[in-house]
């Protein structure tokens, strides 16, 4: 592994370790960053999609199982 002193601090061991571990902190809180902003604008693609939609697409019947109103099948077997 290569030795870099980015810091300049090869003589004060406790001083770089504070600092590299800081550096690693920061490196670490970008990373999360750069995730957290990848998933807002993901969802920030889908509502903008959503807003070229046509207001009719939005006044459509819900399409899921629950919302359907279906009868009873009767099925021979008593429950009683």
């Amino acid at each position: 592994m290569a030795n870099h002193d980015y810091l300049g601090m090869a003589n004060v061991p406790n001083l770089r370790l504070k600092a590299e571990v800081l550096i690693l902190m920061l490196k670490g809180a970008g990373y999360a960053a750069v995730f957290s902003l990848g998933v807002v604008f993901f969802v920030l693609i889908f509502y903008w999609l959503g807003l070229l939609l046509p207001p009719e697409s939005k006044e459509a019947p819900d399409p899921s199982y629950g919302s359907v109103i279906t009868e009873p099948v009767d099925t021979g077997i008593r429950l009683t």
